[in-house]
């Protein structure tokens, strides 16, 4: 067996990345709500 850990992990990056991605989660999530939502008031019969 080899002593060595693999690569080095450059966490500070690694999570801004993540953070990145959660907040584009996030906000994806949020718009694509709010069109399906327009999309559902634009064409609902008015009566």
């Amino acid at each position: 067996m080899s002593d060595e850990q693999g690569a080095p992990m450059d966490y500070k990056a690694h999570n801004n990345t993540y953070s990145g991605f959660l907040g584009l989660l996030k906000w994806g999530t949020i718009l694509s709500a709010a069109t399906g939502l327009l999309v559902i008031f634009l064409i609902a019969p008015k009566g």
